[in-house]
C-alpha cells in the first residue's frame, strides 16, 4: 500500500519544520509563526532562540508547572480544547457530538479486552491546536502495560472534519497506550496523528516511528513501567489530539465541551 497523500504532505512539512535555516531567516520564520498562530510565549524561551520551527513547536516549559497538592485528582495532561466528553455506551464514543465511532476499532486488535473494560466508563477528547504547548504528560499515576503503534492517514482533526468525516480517529495513525491506575483499573490513552504531524514521540519507547514505511500495527509489552502523575512521556511534532478512556467508576470528571484546559488543571477526581 502506498502512502496516503496526507502522509506525504506531513512528511514534506516535517522536513521543512526540522530544517535549520540561517539565524536571520529562522528568526523571521519563528517570529512569523508566533504572530500568525497567536502563541503565548510567556512560559517559554524567546522565539528566535529555537533552531528550527519544530524546536519551537515542541518547546518545553522553562519553569515546570506545579502539580495540584490535592490527592486523588485527575489533571489535564495537555494544553488543549475539550471537543467532546461523556459516557462510553454500547462500545462507542464520540469524535464530536453526533459523530460516534466504535472503540474496539480505535483500540485495534491487541486491545479488545480493554475496549470491553471501559464500557460504561468515561471518555474525554483533547484537541491541541497549532498554538498550544504540544507535550503530553500523565493525567494520573499509571502503569503502562502495552503500547501499539497503528499506522494510518493524517487527516486534519479540525472541527469541519470532526463533524463531517466518519471514523476520523480510526482512519488516522495513532499510538494506543493500555494502562492501569493504582487500583488496577483500565485507563487507555490514544495519541492521534493529524496533518503536518511528522512524528509522535514516546519517550519510553524509541522504537515507535510514526509517519514511516510501517504498514501493520506494531505492539510492545512492558513490565513494571510506571508514569507518575504529570510525568512527561512525549510530544507531537505538529499538533493533534489525545483521547482518554477510563474504566467505569474509576474517575469522576468535571469537564465541559469546548472547555479550554492547561496541563496541571484539575479535571475531576480519581475514585
Amino acid at each position: 500500500m502506498t502512502k496516503h497523500f496526507t502522509s506525504i504532505l506531513s512528511t514534506a512539512f516535517g522536513k521543512f519544520a526540522s530544517k535549520a535555516f540561517t539565524p536571520s531567516v529562522q528568526g523571521f520564520i519563528n517570529t512569523a509563526y508566533v504572530k500568525l498562530m497567536g502563541l503565548d510565549m510567556s512560559e517559554f524561551r524567546e522565539p528566535n532562540s529555537y533552531e528550527t520551527l519544530n524546536k519551537l513547536f515542541t518547546r518545553a516549559l522553562e519553569t515546570p508547572r506545579a502539580l495540584p497538592k490535592e490527592e486523588d485528582v485527575l489533571i489535564s495532561g495537555v494544553d488543549a480544547l475539550i471537543t467532546d466528553a461523556g459516557v462510553i455506551k454500547e462500545g462507542r464514543a464520540y469524535q464530536i457530538k453526533g459523530m460516534s465511532y466504535a472503540i474496539e476499532a480505535l483500540f485495534g486488535e491487541y486491545h479488545q479486552e480493554a475496549a470491553l473494560k471501559v464500557e460504561g466508563g468515561e471518555f474525554i477528547n483533547f484537541y491541541l491546536s497549532p498554538k498550544d504547548y504540544h507535550r503530553y504528560h500523565a493525567p494520573m499515576k499509571l502503569k503502562v502495560n502495552a503500547l501499539t503503534h497503528i499506522p494510518g492517514k493524517h487527516f486534519p482533526v479540525n472541527f469541519p472534519l470532526l463533524r463531517n468525516k466518519a471514523n476520523l480517529f480510526i482512519e488516522n495513525e495513532r499510538v494506543v497506550l493500555a494502562c492501569e491506575d493504582e487500583k488496577g483499573r483500565v485507563q487507555v490513552l490514544v495519541l492521534v496523528a493529524a496533518l503536518n504531524v511528522a512524528q509522535m514521540i514516546v519517550t519510553f519507547e524509541e522504537r515507535v516511528r510514526t509517519n514511516s514505511e510501517i504498514r501493520q500495527p506494531v505492539h510492545y509489552v512492558y513490565e513494571n513501567l510506571w508514569l507518575d502523575q504529570g510525568e512527561l512521556f512525549g510530544w507531537f511534532e505538529m499538533g493533534s489530539t489525545v483521547l482518554t478512556f477510563s474504566e467505569k467508576g474509576s474517575i469522576f470528571p468535571e469537564v465541559a465541551i469546548n472547555q479550554k484546559v492547561k496541563f496541571t488543571d484539575i479535571l475531576g477526581k480519581v475514585l
